[in-house]
């Protein structure tokens, strides 16, 4: 018989141990994005799902890259609710790292692969609670709808914008979960666990310098490449203006559980005049001072530079490709007048790609469940409003209503950084941190 759940029904512990098993077997599948090639993490879930007693879908892009939902209906008393996860990563170098990246090694109390965190931790996770799920006979208030998607690392297309777009009734939902929050974050003494209420815009853009070519044995003063190389250098060595927005509140909630002098620090953060200063000389963890840099400010990176094809030919054309992002309330005008401003006229702006800023208000009874369930689990743990300075599947849940909450829980020692493994080397998750993790997404799913 199919019983409504309460919150605290207990996680089984067989439910956290298939976690486990379903990352081990992931990690060892090399998602590597390009090309992707998911087909295989798919299968494995589709797999395990079936042989939990549900039916997943597989649905395929133009491109061939295979995307699973799969659907566990809830009592219908609230609207669905969307667990996302993609299963694509980004590249390793196995010569940088300490085990090998698609090994599933485990050492050291963690598990060790690349996708550990980012984010094939939520698809063994939502794979094992929803078949637990299925087992025991709980049925949620909402329709739990699992998405395990392709293509996320390269901007969505072939997964979550595939589905928005050909599918949009298989993952309507009201609520979406995924990535960019519930990890611990160590402050001041204490835990916080950011739960992202808001991400970032993205803009790509491509900066082009054009010179005089000429032959290398007679340099020029003013060629692309010169030109070129100085715009870049300013880019990457000035902050943009800061901005206020959903960062504040975050620095803000730090603020009001940080023991001094952190908390004074924290708030002098908050005053534009005084951000440099306080990111470059007065910071109480300079390890920290990055992330806080990225949230209160449109950002730019150089990632890419192109220039000539010969050592002895001056080119007439030199370009850089930027990753830049902006905060709810920019736009990608905002961006440009900003770069241009720190650039100079030597070069031009070419927007590749852009999306918006993605926001959604904390004010709501799912945020609160969750933030209720993160202390429940960790008494001692604060969770917090935090803005997400990349960009996640959430551009592509919102565009169909969802209201998008970052929440991948998962419990760190203070010795592992999350902002140092996600997209880093030696991407690695500790087990028992996942069996934390593994437990709050159950009673966060029930109680939704």
């Amino acid at each position: 018989m199919t019983v409504t759940a309460a919150p605290r029904f207990t996680c089984p512990p067989e439910v956290q141990a298939a976690a486990r098993e379903h990352l081990r077997a992931l990690l060892r599948l090399d998602t590597t994005n390009p090309p992707g090639n998911e087909g295989p993490a798919v299968d494995l879930l589709a797999d395990v799902l079936r042989q939990g007693g549900l039916e997943p879908e597989v649905l395929v892009s133009p491109q061939g890259r295979p995307n699973l939902v799969a659907r566990l209906a809830g009592t219908g008393a609230r609207p669905p609710l969307l667990l996302g996860a993609h299963l694509d990563v980004v590249e390793a170098d196995p010569a940088r790292w300490t085990h090998p990246p698609f090994d599933a090694v485990e050492a050291d109390g963690c598990l060790w692969g690349r996708g550990a965190i980012d984010m094939k931790n939520m698809a063994a996770m939502a794979a094992a609670i929803l078949v637990g799920f299925k087992a025991a006979g709980l049925q949620p208030a909402r329709d739990i709808i699992f998405a395990a998607v392709a293509d996320e690392e390269a901007g969505c297309t072939e997964g979550s914008a595939f589905l928005v777009e050909r599918h949009p009734d298989k993952v309507r939902a009201e609520f979406a979960l995924g990535e960019g929050g519930g990890f611990t974050v160590h402050f001041g003494g204490r835990r916080f666990y950011p739960l992202m209420t808001a991400e970032k815009g993205l803009c790509w853009v491509r900066v082009v310098a054009e010179g005089q070519p000429g032959h290398g044995s007679m340099p020029l003063e003013r060629s692309a490449v010169q030109k070129l190389a100085r715009a870049v250098d300013r880019l990457a060595s000035v902050r943009l203006p800061a901005h206020s927005g959903p960062a504040s509140a975050f620095v803000r909630a730090l603020a009001e559980h940080a023991p001094l002098p952190a908390a004074l620090v924290l708030r002098l953060l908050l005053n534009p005049s005084m951000r440099d200063l306080v990111l470059d000389r007065l910071f109480p963890d300079p390890a920290l001072a990055r992330p806080f840099a990225a949230v209160l400010a449109n950002t730019v990176s150089p990632t890419v530079l192109r220039a000539g094809g010969k050592t002895n030919v001056i080119p007439g054309r030199a370009e850089a490709e930027l990753d830049g992002r902006t905060l709810p309330g920019q736009t990608t005008a905002d961006l440009l007048r900003e770069l241009e401003a720190v650039a100079g006229p030597d070069v031009r702006f070419e927007v590749i790609s852009a999306a918006p800023p993605v926001e959604t208000s904390p004010d709501t009874d799912l945020f609160r469940h969750l933030c209720a369930t993160i202390r429940r689990h960790d008494p001692e743990g604060i969770p917090i409003p935090y803005l997400c300075p990349g960009f996640t599947d959430a551009k592509s849940w919102s565009r169909l209503g969802a209201r998008c909450y970052g929440f991948l829980p998962l419990r760190l020692p203070p010795e592992v950084r999350y902002a140092d493994l996600f997209h880093g080397d030696d991407e690695r998750i500790p087990l028992d941190g996942l069996d934390w993790g593994t437990r709050v997404l159950w009673d966060a799913l029930l109680g939704a």
